[in-house]
């Protein structure tokens, strides 16, 4: 993998004096939209599950941008701790488990988009690796594992127990545990309120996600169109779903190299990889981190999991 960056970041900085700097520009802007977006629909999900407390826009887009900001730096969605974190201080009433399973309101529509472009991937583009092409794809991240059946198949078994595991605790710890689950599912039982507070803002969310990439397309010189934006995405959806490096470094890459094999010089495509790459994680890093320091006033995330100090009687009024 560090091979592969190395070729994508020489590969674009002798490309760099060709790049368009205005569809740069757009599409920072286009990703800055997409992430408020995704942060309106993650609230109206919130504002459905407590309707007697004020939901602020400001305190839940900020908790939103700190948990992608610090997810583009550190793998294992170590950021969503922190978004979780922030959105329960915003609410005062709310739980650890129905915050978390917000979360899962909002995979409702993006599991749909995302099996969509597979699915028409699959059909129409002949875009996807075979599961035995994937130890061959250039620097991928779980070739090993691949290469490796009986591995695989215990680690897989371990992750099964695992939360398995967690799952009974959680059932023995958590009070009403099935009910918080429930409460957060609110407004996906209320369609009409489901498909204004939520459902339009994440395809809000999607559709700014093909124009960042089109801006960007353009701005390394390969062909703007829906197709290619479309491919980019994909790969971008693959490596999400197998979040292992931070922001999916490598994952993508090897992807992207694949679906646009023959069609892309790998040199030009290695250039726009590292492009999109900085302008996706440095938009979300400076959006996130500037987040965490408007709401903590500091820099140190951490900060965000340490526990909240609990108001006195004073403050509350």
């Amino acid at each position: 993998m560090l091979v592969r960056a190395l070729d994508g970041i020489s590969a674009f900085l002798d490309q760099l004096g060709s790049v368009k700097p205005l569809p740069v520009a757009l599409a920072v802007l286009a990703q800055i939209g997409k992430l408020t977006c995704t942060s309106l629909a993650w609230r109206g999900v919130l504002a459905a599950a407590y309707p007697d407390e004020r939901v602020r826009r400001r305190s839940i887009t900020g908790a939103y941008l700190a948990g992608v900001g610090v997810n583009a730096l550190i793998p294992l969605r170590a950021g969503d701790a922190v978004r979780v974190v922030l959105a329960h201080r915003a609410i005062p009433t709310s739980t650890y488990t129905t915050v978390v399973s917000s979360s899962l309101v909002l995979s409702i529509f993006d599991l749909a988009a995302a099996t969509s472009l597979l699915v028409w991937a699959a059909l129409t583009q002949d875009a996807l690796p075979r599961l035995g092409d994937l130890p061959e794809l250039p620097r991928f991240d779980f070739s090993w594992l691949l290469e490796h059946p009986l591995a695989a198949s215990l680690i897989l078994a371990a992750l099964v127990i695992a939360l398995a595991l967690v799952g009974v605790w959680i059932h023995g710890h958590v009070l009403d545990f099935w009910a918080r689950v429930k409460q957060a599912f609110t407004v996906v039982r209320r369609p009409l309120l489901y498909l204004r507070t939520v459902v339009f803002w994440q395809a809000a969310d999607w559709t700014l996600r093909l124009v960042t990439i089109w801006f960007l397309l353009d701005a390394f010189g390969i062909p703007r169109t829906l197709q290619n934006a479309l491919l980019v995405q994909l790969s971008a959806s693959i490596a999400t779903v197998l979040p292992l490096t931070p922001a999916g470094v490598g994952t993508e890459q090897a992807f992207l190299l694949y679906v646009f094999r023959g069609a892309v010089p790998s040199s030009q495509l290695l250039a726009f990889s590292v492009g999109l790459k900085l302008v996706t994680v440095g938009t979300n890093v400076v959006a996130g981190f500037t987040a965490i320091a408007v709401t903590l006033r500091t820099l140190r995330y951490k900060k965000a999991l340490e526990p909240a100090v609990e108001p006195t009687p004073d403050a509350r009024e």
